[in-house]
């Protein structure tokens, strides 16, 4: 059935060319039957032969050229109250017509041409010919507006389904549009979010860089008096270094798109300690969150703090905006030896996941985006998606040395 359906959209002239041969046997059937075109007289078939031809061929070609057909038919009333073939089978092709121009891409003045054409066919028709339906001129006037339903009935059809064809094809176009949009617009944010992670980044090395200053002071004013603790700051300066150089190469991963400008946002960054103080900062605002930590906690590199930091922060951000007044949530912490995972759940009533995407902390930070940038810095893998049970949930994997 699928298979008819393709070939059928594929070729429509091949189907109302079918359908056109079928109309013509039939009508020609009707032509050499002794009454069945007015007359019976050779002369009243050879004059209707003409006509079936003309209306035949209209709708064969209806859909590839439409205008042109349209006329075609006109052209064919016209013989038909001019040398006399009464009305048969074969006019029901003028309605066909009527419908194909109020349905298809013509200009409105002809549609409206067709309109007005097919609401005179019968009054015309019945003036020429008279109407044998009795004396009363009332009733010959009510069976020539009836038979003038047809043509309305079939006109009206055409328009509706033209304006739904063009309200589909601006949904089609709307929909294009703002597909292209959305994609601008993650471009923009993917770039947006790799200079914020720069600019923290660099925070972090700055950081970094500078204890091992103070260490390298503090070594150089205790070198002959405490070389014990001249050796530990050395092993601080070691460490910090590593692991300086380890956020250095990751920061040149990222494309800037701009230097570091002055603003609020423009402070040291937090650390994995600082989420307790985060998860009473959201208790606080009115969100209950279950906060439990596994495993030993210790010192990570910065750039994972950082990002476990952010993640929670979003993550709650996003329940606190869309899980609804009873929403609770839950902050899981696990130290593993090689890594450190998060798991954020909430059980409110939950987001579209174009929401997720589409607003972060600011509500413009397009958030999933955003955390995928962040742990695609430091290797890790993200897993966020409703709950099984209603919420929504994020799951992260930060590993301690970048895969």
């Amino acid at each position: 059935m699928q298979r008819l359906y393709d070939f059928i959209r594929r070729h429509p002239t091949s189907v109302d060319s079918f359908w056109a041969v079928l109309l013509f046997g039939l009508s020609m059937l009707i032509v050499v039957d002794d009454s069945g075109v007015g007359g019976t007289s050779t002369l009243h078939r050879l004059l209707a032969v003409p006509c079936v031809i003309a209306l035949c061929t209209a709708v064969a070609l209806r859909r590839r050229w439409t205008v042109p057909m349209f006329w075609l038919t006109v052209g064919a009333g016209a013989y038909q109250l001019v040398l006399g073939p009464t009305a048969n089978l074969f006019d029901f092709a003028m309605l066909v017509i009527l419908y194909t121009v109020a349905a298809g891409d013509v200009p409105r003045w002809v549609s409206r041409t067709a309109l007005g054409a097919g609401l005179l066919a019968s009054p015309l028709y019945f003036a020429r010919f008279g109407v044998d339906k009795g004396p009363s001129n009332a009733e010959a006037a009510l069976f020539t507006l009836f038979m003038m339903v047809p043509f309305a009935l079939a006109w009206v059809l055409g328009d509706s389904v033209r304006t739904r064809r063009a309200y589909y094809a601006q949904l089609v176009e709307r929909n294009q549009r703002l597909e292209k949009e959305r994609e601008a617009q993650a471009k923009v944010a993917v770039a947006a979010e790799r200079a914020r992670i720069a600019r923290e980044l660099h925070d972090v090395v700055a950081h970094n860089v500078s204890v091992m200053v103070v260490q390298a002071d503090g070594a150089a004013y205790v070198m002959d008096a405490a070389p014990e603790q001249a050796k530990e700051a050395l092993q601080t300066i070691s460490g910090t270094g590593r692991q300086a150089l380890a956020e250095m190469r990751r920061l040149l991963g990222v494309l800037r798109t701009g230097e570091p400008q002055e603003s609020e946002d423009y402070v040291p960054q937090p650390d994995v300690e600082q989420i307790e103080v985060l998860v009473e900062q959201v208790r606080a605002a009115g969100l209950t969150v279950d906060f439990e930590v596994e495993g030993a906690p210790r010192r990570l590199p910065s750039g994972v703090e950082l990002t476990a930091y952010r993640i929670v922060q979003e993550a709650l951000t996003n329940t606190r905006k869309h899980g609804g007044p009873d929403a609770r949530a839950s902050v899981r912490l696990v130290y593993f030896d090689d890594g450190l995972g998060l798991l954020v759940e909430d059980d409110g009533r939950g987001a579209a996941h174009e929401l997720y995407e589409d607003g972060g902390a600011d509500g413009a930070g397009h958030g999933l985006i955003g955390m995928r940038e962040r742990i695609g810095m430091v290797g890790g893998t993200l897993d966020a998606g409703p709950r099984p049970g209603g919420g929504f949930r994020i799951s992260a994997l930060l590993p301690l040395k970048k895969r």
